[in-house]
């Protein structure tokens, strides 16, 4: 015999309790009356505004104690590391250079400005090194537009746009790290940018996806994320920033901390002067072999065809076209 599903079948049973609402309210949902005390209602405000009385989790000024350092570093590393998990990031191609690379019509009005102004002021000492500093740069802008074909290809690996087992990280912040998110975004693709909590006013690039541009409160869980996933690191012509993440990645590959990976410096005519690696090697700083953890490149094929050849070398290829 079926069985009713009618509640009218089964008189005993109560109807189920609303999840939030009650019908008679909980003694302690309505504060002491006046009648009782006049002063109690005040008394419990001062309570309810205690710093003390507020939850932990949603109590700032708690969180940022030295005390709870531990706590912040934990969120900071684990909110990314959740996201990048739902968004299917496997791997990570990581892109770092210049925030002052910026695209080569943008060098050219920096170069056209101070031009005119030392025109004005010819005598100006300043003015003039402003203007050398402002052509270097417009003579390197041309790595903004490799760094942009490079992104673009990172972002068509694999199956296409849609696919982010293998994304492009940056730091998030202009020039290079710009034009690499760029070149990501211009095919439709996800890339990620990882920001740093700064004592000035910054922007995250335009072109990160934005569920996918963090911001940290430290460098340590920074760097974390830049390396957790990392397939191979992509130097273009940079400054301190750069030259960090370059030098700490190269320390964990000699030191064998973490696995060896791709290492490409882009700009072997400024890679060259800006570190003197023949020099260490002759002074017995480090090691000759420890000059084969990198490799220098010209063109985003280059820098993408050498990095797909090494780890095909070492037997880990990348979901590309070429191999799925």
């Amino acid at each position: 015999m079926k069985k009713s599903s009618d509640p009218r079948a089964c008189p005993k049973v109560p109807a189920p309790a609303h999840p939030r609402r009650r019908r008679e309210l909980l003694p302690w949902q309505t504060p002491k009356a006046a009648a009782d005390d006049p002063r109690a209602r005040a008394q419990v405000e001062a309570i309810m505004a205690s710093p003390g009385y507020r939850q932990a989790d949603q109590d700032v000024a708690f969180l940022n104690q030295d005390e709870t350092r531990g706590v912040r570093l934990q969120i900071d590393y684990l909110k990314p590391e959740l996201l990048l998990q739902q968004h299917a990031v496997e791997h990570s191609i990581v892109v770092f250079g210049s925030t002052r690379l910026h695209e080569p019509e943008a060098a050219s009005r920096r170069v056209e400005g101070l031009q005119q102004q030392l025109a004005a002021d010819p005598g100006n000492g300043e003015l003039q090194r402003r203007l050398n500093a402002a052509l270097a740069i417009k003579a390197k802008s041309r790595y903004y537009e490799q760094a942009r074909a490079f992104g673009r290809l990172v972002a068509q690996s694999g199956r296409g746009p849609g696919d982010a087992r293998v994304t492009l990280v940056t730091g998030g912040g202009p020039g290079i790290m710009e034009a690499a998110n760029r070149g990501a975004f211009d095919v439709g693709a996800k890339s990620i940018g990882l920001n740093i909590t700064l004592p000035h006013e910054q922007y995250p690039n335009p072109y990160i996806t934005p569920d996918l541009c963090f911001r940290f409160h430290y460098f340590a869980t920074r760097k974390l994320h830049f390396l957790k996933r990392a397939k191979a690191l992509v130097a273009f012509p940079g400054g301190y920033g750069t030259l960090d993440e370059l030098f700490e990645t190269l320390t964990l590959i000699q030191t064998r901390t973490i696995a060896p990976l791709p290492v490409v410096l882009v700009g072997e005519s400024f890679w060259r002067q800006a570190v003197n690696v023949d020099f260490l090697v002759a002074e017995g700083v480090i090691d000759e072999e420890d000059r084969e953890l990198f490799w220098y490149a010209e063109t985003a094929e280059e820098i993408w065809d050498g990095i797909r050849h090494w780890h095909r070398t070492c037997g880990t290829p990348l979901p590309d076209n070429d191999n799925e």
